[in-house]
């Protein structure tokens, strides 16, 4: 038994001792909140069951229709990887690179994280960040960075909504997070201010993942690489409202953008 269900079954004693000298209502009323607890036991394993099927099932046909199909396949990942691509993509459950571009195992190294940000080069800040990125670049050689924005980002949305007058946070780490793209933000207002707070955010979604791939020509091991033709920067947008996928290069004013349907 549970912590928690020692604790309910002491509140339940102790609640039963104060009713109990008082009436037959005492009884009544422990009996109904056993039941009310007995009946939220149950709720909540049977979500947990749910839960643990949902995994079980999806390993089971993972396993069934792609891992014992393709023997060769998952050998050779079992000995090394060679990903062509370093994909940075929101967290957002709607927004899977694998799924969205049918990259196979072994094919994409992804980073995932609110509005797909990547914040300046800082030794001292955003370690995690510049590890994730470090390994893929320098270790793995990747050829290619991929940034993805998405429509309806609720990181943007939260971007946007950060007022000019310092007010404290309303998130724990949210606000000061999506911060890093600041600048995005400020070119949207600036330039497109009359502009409903809806379509502002589309076009956000966008920039700021300009932001990111100018953020990411600070990290020595990225500029580098990319001055020498080694590695290329490209962005992109996918909208799950309409289906489509927008891929620009690193500079979205002199070069063209291609709009998949």
């Amino acid at each position: 038994m549970s912590t928690e269900s020692y604790d309910y079954e002491d509140a339940l004693e102790r609640l039963g001792e104060l009713l109990s000298d008082k009436s037959d209502i005492g009884n009544v009323a422990v009996a109904k909140i056993k039941k009310l607890f007995c009946e939220l036991e149950e709720h909540k394993s049977n979500k947990s069951s749910d839960a643990k099927e949902r995994i079980q099932s999806g390993f089971i046909h993972f396993k069934t229709h792609k891992f014992l199909k393709k023997p060769s396949l998952y050998n050779a990942l079992a000995k090394s990887q060679d990903p062509k691509f370093l994909v940075f993509a929101c967290s957002d459950s709607r927004v899977s690179p694998a799924h969205i571009l049918n990259f196979q195992p072994g094919e994409a190294f992804e980073i995932r994280n609110i509005a797909n940000m990547v914040p300046l080069f800082d030794k001292t800040q955003h370690s995690g960040t510049g590890a994730a990125m470090e390994y893929p670049i320098t270790k793995l050689n990747v050829e290619n960075i991929l940034v993805i924005g998405h429509s309806r980002c609720g990181g943007i949305e939260a971007l946007m909504s950060i007022e000019d007058d310092a007010a404290p946070n309303k998130s724990i780490f949210i606000e000061d997070w999506v911060k890093i793209g600041t600048a995005a933000k400020n070119r949207i207002k600036q330039d497109f201010g009359d502009l409903s707070f809806e379509e502002q955010c589309s076009l956000c979604e966008k920039e700021a993942v300009n932001v990111t791939l100018a953020n990411l020509l600070s990290y020595p091991f990225v500029r580098e690489r990319v001055e020498k033709g080694k590695l290329a920067l490209r962005g992109a947008h996918y909208d799950f409202v309409n289906g489509t996928f927008e891929l620009w290069e690193l500079d979205v004013k002199t070069t063209p953008a291609y709009t998949f349907s």
